[in-house]
This record gives C-alpha cells, structure tokens and sequence, in this order.
C-alpha cells in the first residue's frame, strides 16, 4: 500500500497521520471523518512557491479553494504565503471571515451574479477573472455606479486539450468558459476592456483542464497565448503584466496515476515562458498558476466505520459503510477511483476481494469497486486515501445524512477545524406547513 505525507502505520498496527492514531481520531470525533496532513499540504505548496523563487520569476500560486473552503485551510494557505481563487460570495465570504489579505483574492466564476461582482468591488479583492462578454458589460456597469475600477483578467480558452477525464475537461473551444481565443471573441473582449475607463487589464487566463501528467498541454497553451499576446502588443499596445495558466496539476489516486512533482510543472512552464517572450518587445510577464487538488488531495483521508455485510454467491461481495456519495460523490460523477486500507490493521494481508458500498438510498452509491482487503468485520475502520479535494466541498445532505467533521492533525496534534453537523442542523432552515384555519 502507497502511504500519503505524514501517513504510517504505528506500533499499535494502527494507521496514524500528522503523527495522530486514526482509531483515536473515530473514538474522538465519530466517523465518516476528514483527516487532513497539515505538513504535506505545507510541502506541495512549497513545491509551487519555491520553484519559482529559485528560477527568479515574479508570481503567485492561488490556491483554487473550490478544492476544499473552510476558515482553517484558508488561514493554513495565507501561511504560506499563497494567494487565493474564490468562485463564489461564500467562498469569497469565507475567505474574509479567515482574514485573508483582499489582494491576493482572485474571483472566477462563469456567471457572477450582480451581488457577488459588488461584494468583490467593494472589498477591493485582486482581480476579477472575466469570463465572457455579459460579465464584462455588467462588471463594467457596476463599476460606474459605484465609481470604482476593477483590475480584470480575461479568461480564454485556447482550444488545448489536456489529457484528463473528458467530464471535467474545461479548456476545449466547446467550453461553458472563457472567450475563444481563435474565433476574434477574445480579442473583441480585450478591445472593449482596453477602451474602457473601468478596467485595468492585467492579462490573460486560461485553464486547460484538470488532473493533468504531463506538461505539454501547459506548454502548447502558453505558446498560443503568447503567440496572440505579441500581435496584441503590435496592434493594441497592450502590454500584459500577468499570464495566468490555472491549474490542473494532477495527484496520485491509484498505481494507475502517475503526476509529475510540482517543481517539474513549474519548471516547463517558466522555460517555455521565457523562451516565447525572448526577442519579443513584451515584457517578461508576472506567471499565476492556480494548484487546487494538487495541495490538498492526497493530503485528506476519510474515515468510515464499516457495517452490513452482503454477499451475492459466485458475484461479489459488499460492505457498507457509514459514509457515501453524501461525503464523496466524486465516484458517482465521475467514476472516480480510490485506494483503501483497514485502519486498525492495515497490514494484514488481503484475503479477498469486496466492494465498499455507500448508505445513501442509490444504486450508484459505490465508493470503490474491487478492493483487496483482509476479512473484515463490521465496526472496524476503512481509511479512503486522496479525499482532500472536493470531498467535503461537494458533500450534501442527500437522505438528510449531516455532513461529517474535518480535523488537521500536524506534528502529533489534532484540530478539529469544521464541527460534525447534527440532526437539528438539518432542520434549522425549515418552516412548517401553515395550519388551515377550522371554518
């Protein structure tokens, strides 16, 4: 089994993260439970901030909060010296109630409502990322009315498909983001955006796609970019100060992935940058880059307390848990694949073959297919690996399960930094039936 950061497994044969026994951790705070490796999170973020601090170029690594939001991860990243990406006003609300510096603060977003785009303007976040032609008339408005000027990236998508999972694609030209960049949208866009007296445009975006191994897709997107940015230059003069090229990077879920390290990212895309500016009258452009799972995905583990048992003769075997696609329904959407282990014993060695099925009242709800694992018994611990990113995000109240508990543990400590919800929790917002009044 491939242990994650912090993760090994102690002298109790016990699972143990950030230096804290996960069987304490269920007995302390109730199951499913989000375990996140604060150190492993701090080494990929160095990974990013790092690399380009030794290759001297200016930059900022925004960590993509739609991965995993909470107070706690978002003071964690400002520790680190990070920026932030917020697509919505309870992510950016969040962001705020964490104390995150306004100036780092980017908001994406495909259809930012006129609440949200004031609420930005009027906590003087970093930059606004416009993301079509609707937006960049109604930012453009509002900014009149309330006398402000937004510093602005426009969001294009360059037509590079990067090798990921076709459902989670989001840099092909048949895109619900960005302006096109082939077919005169996104240079129309930067037109109206330079001949307005709302706007400082700092540059361009693009994102390309998620989960990604290989540079080449990073790459061939910042070569058509820059390619389009000098003939920018030549016609508009428009000098662009930030090359944003998303995120995407992708982590290790099964044997079957196999992700580059973080500085190697860093590294191509810094070169291929340099390569394309040399001999060109642009200036070397400050390069933004927008790591969400690749920060916090191996990093989180979730812990689930096994139960019914169901065996169908000659066709599988299931097993329960107490969790499902109400805290993970990355397996539903998306097929995902996950690697697990008995938490309480996590070295014995595989004796069969079962299927970890969810609670929730859907056929769908299957967290993994085919695992190997020991015999197991109802009420022992399974530990799901690579939970980190848009677990707790995506987690709902389907059949009216409480979101679970998420505790950081670091250095032999836990926190508990998101509280388990409860039943009244779930009821708090309802209003009852009107009673008719008796004629």
């Amino acid at each position: 089994m491939y242990y994650y950061g912090t993760s090994r497994v102690n002298e109790n044969n016990s699972l143990e993260i950030g230096g804290v026994d996960t069987l304490h951790l269920v007995s302390k705070y109730g199951s499913p439970l989000y375990v996140y490796d604060v150190a492993l999170i701090r080494e990929r973020a160095r990974g990013f901030k790092e690399t380009f601090d030794k290759m001297g170029v200016s930059s900022q690594v925004a960590y993509a909060s739609k991965a995993f939001s909470s107070v706690a991860i978002i003071q964690l990243v400002e520790e680190e010296g990070l920026s932030l990406d917020v697509v919505s006003a309870g992510e950016l609300y969040t962001a705020i109630a964490a104390g995150f510096p306004r100036e780092r603060i980017h908001f994406h977003g495909n259809n930012k409502s006129e609440e949200e785009i004031k609420m930005a303007l009027r906590e003087d976040i970093g930059c606004i990322v416009v993301d079509n032609f609707s937006e960049l008339y109604l930012l453009e408005e509002i900014c009149r009315d309330l006398d402000k000027k937004a510093k602005i990236l426009l969001r294009v998508t360059p037509g590079i498909e990067a090798h990921t999972h076709d459902y989670i694609l989001t840099g092909q030209e048949d895109s619900k983001f960005g302006f096109d960049l082939m077919n005169g949208q996104a240079e129309e866009a930067l037109m109206h955006s330079l001949q307005s007296d709302r706007y400082d445009v700092l540059g361009i975006h693009c994102h390309i796609g998620s989960q990604i191994f290989e540079t080449t897709g990073f790459i061939l997107a910042a070569r058509k970019i820059i390619e389009q940015m000098k003939k920018w230059h030549k016609e508009l003069n428009f000098q662009p100060k930030v090359l944003n090229l998303g995120g995407g990077f992708g982590i290790r879920y099964t044997e079957e992935d196999d992700p580059l390290p973080a500085s190697v990212y860093v590294e191509k895309i810094v070169a291929e940058v340099k390569e394309q500016i040399e001999g060109s009258e642009l200036n070397m452009p400050e390069i933004w880059i927008e790591p969400g799972r690749s920060l916090v995905g191996d990093a989180g583990t979730t812990l689930y307390q096994l139960g019914s048992v169901k065996e169908v003769p000659n066709i599988r075997k299931y097993l329960a848990i107490d969790g499902g696609m109400s805290d993970n329904i990355r397996p539903a959407l998306y097929d995902a694949k996950y690697e697990a282990v008995i938490a309480n014993r996590p070295l014995d060695k595989p004796e069969e073959t079962v299927s970890i099925a969810g609670k929730c009242c859907e056929s769908g709800d299957m967290l993994i297919w085919d695992l190997p694992l020991p015999k197991a018994e109802r009420g022992e611990i399974l530990a799901v690996f690579c939970t980190g990113a848009y677990g707790y995000s995506m987690a709902n109240n389907y059949n009216r399960i409480p979101r679970p508990a998420v505790v950081f543990v670091e250095n032999g400590e836990e926190q508990l930094v998101i509280e388990r919800e409860s039943l009244e929790d779930l009821i708090k917002h309802d209003k009852p039936l009107k009673q008719k009044v008796a004629k």
